[in-house]
């Protein structure tokens, strides 16, 4: 006999990163009904890390593992996950009506907004044309496909550093141009990066356009941001990493988003809506990291649980 499918819930999460699967385990623990809603598996970002290295308890862990240990732990109490990309969100009193591509429509009293965030495009000539044909923003789903090539990587951050030491176990060499004099990683990534003979880094540099044959990148377009002087640059994949934006599209009639698409909260994760909570990497925050997202998930957790007692 098949199970009929649920549609209205105490609580629903849009989302089932770190900071999603946080509060669904907290807040299922304390009782509610919990859905977890994602356009994809569970787990987020998680899936495109290689090694992590800076979460407490796992002096080194690879990001899907971590991603379903979370899930086991997220779903031991009842809460439950589904497919689904959020098309639209709809008050009705104390009721969130969330609606999915599918053309179903769920319900909850509390909604928890975990849609994260996604890599930030150069929005140069080329990187569009030539996405999935040498331009990559995850270099865990698209490493292998470059074994004994040459990639650029663009940024200066540490998804930028650590990426690039990822792609050096199939690349024969990674160029990244920095697009300042410095780099914005952690000192240890840094410092293992610059003794990585694989790698090399290039400063005041910019990526201008991203040019190929029709069937695959073969070079890249630079600017010297010091010298002001144009270039350009063999390579056989970029992989691009500056930065990310918002996933609240669906959240924008709402009214507690800023004017950059980050969704604004109090200290205790509520939005200026009652009932309308947000976690993790889609929240105005001075940090996205795991840890990060996990305290805010166990917090949410807690104070929806808050919001239903004061419900009553």
């Amino acid at each position: 006999m098949t199970e009929e499918k649920q549609f209205n819930y105490d609580v629903i999460i849009i989302g089932a990163g770190p900071a999603g699967m946080t509060t669904a385990l907290y807040a299922s623990r304390a009782n509610l009904s919990v859905l977890m809603l994602d356009r994809g598996i569970y787990g987020g970002n998680l899936n495109n890390t290689a090694t992590i290295e800076n979460y407490t308890g796992f002096p080194s862990v690879q990001g899907p593992d971590l991603a379903k240990q979370m899930y086991d732990g997220a779903t031991q109490f009842g809460a439950k996950y589904a497919y689904g990309t959020v098309e639209k969100v709809e008050l009705d009193g104390n009721l969130k009506k969330i609606t999915t591509d599918m053309g179903e429509t769920y319900t909850a009293k509390a909604l928890v907004i975990a849609s994260g965030s996604e890599q930030k495009k150069l929005g140069v000539a080329g990187e569009q044309e030539y996405g999935g044909k040498g331009v990559s923003y995850c270099a865990v789903c698209d490493g292998a496909f470059f074994k004994g090539k040459h990639l650029v990587v663009v940024g200066g951050g540490d998804s930028a550093v650590e990426e690039g030491m990822y792609l050096t176990q199939f690349a024969d060499k990674v160029s990244v141009l920095v697009r300042k004099d410095h780099l914005r990683a952690a000192a240890v990534a840094q410092d293992k990066a610059k003794k990585n003979d694989k790698m090399e880094f290039i400063f005041n540099t910019s990526v201008t356009a991203i040019e190929g044959d029709d069937q695959k990148v073969t070079k890249v377009k630079t600017h010297n941001n010091a010298t002001g002087e144009d270039g350009e640059m063999q390579a056989d994949g970029v992989f691009i990493y500056v930065g990310n934006v918002p996933m609240t599209a669906p959240f924008a009639d709402l009214g507690i988003l800023d004017d950059q698409g980050w969704v604004i909260t109090d200290d205790h994760m509520a939005t200026k809506v009652p009932g309308i909570f947000a976690v993790g990497d889609v929240r105005e925050t001075l940090l996205r990291q795991i840890a990060t997202a996990v305290g805010d998930g166990a917090l949410a957790g807690q104070e929806v649980f808050k919001y239903f007692d004061n419900l009553k």
